[in-house]
């Protein structure tokens, strides 16, 4: 029996890497992630073929801009042996490491950004769960349940 496909949203600021950065790439590390329960999904979570909707943060327009797929199982973030990168940790170690990263693969762009203040006018049938719109909530990669995935799609092809 084959596990079942998950889903998940990854946010990325598009001055550092956009979707147009991923579609150039083909796959890209998502290396930098720095929050233990993001990097728990990543590790624990993700699983090759898992479906991925590219968010991109802390921008004019904050939203949904594209679709990939994880491409690798997790392995370790090779920035936390660095000591010149941004995202360096001096308490990792090859023997121990404790970041972790998977592949990122482009599949396509959205037709259009489904923006965050659209995504919030669906809260009632996202769920109570749905981290992007909970108070508070800062992660970088959060899952994301079959329903809320083909609602968030659908989206596209709707007017704002």
């Amino acid at each position: 029996m084959t596990a079942r496909k998950r889903h998940w949203l990854m946010k990325s600021e598009p001055d550092a890497f956009s979707i147009d950065d991923l579609q150039k790439a083909g796959t890209e590390p998502w290396n930098g992630v720095r929050n233990y329960q993001a990097r728990n999904f990543m590790r624990d979570g993700m699983k090759v073929g898992d479906g991925v909707l590219f968010y991109h943060s802390n921008c004019k327009v904050p939203g949904i801009v594209g679709i990939a797929r994880v491409a690798s199982e997790a392995y370790p973030d090779e920035t936390q042996f660095d000591p010149k990168s941004p995202y360096h940790d001096p308490k990792a170690t090859r023997a121990e490491p404790r970041w972790f990263l998977v592949d990122v693969a482009f599949e396509r762009k959205l037709s259009r950004i489904i923006p965050l203040e659209e995504i919030k006018r669906h809260a009632d049938e996202l769920g109570e769960g749905f981290a992007l719109i909970a108070r508070g909530s800062r992660l970088s990669v959060m899952p994301v349940t079959a329903a809320q995935w083909k609602l968030l799609v659908a989206l596209e092809g709707r007017d704002s």
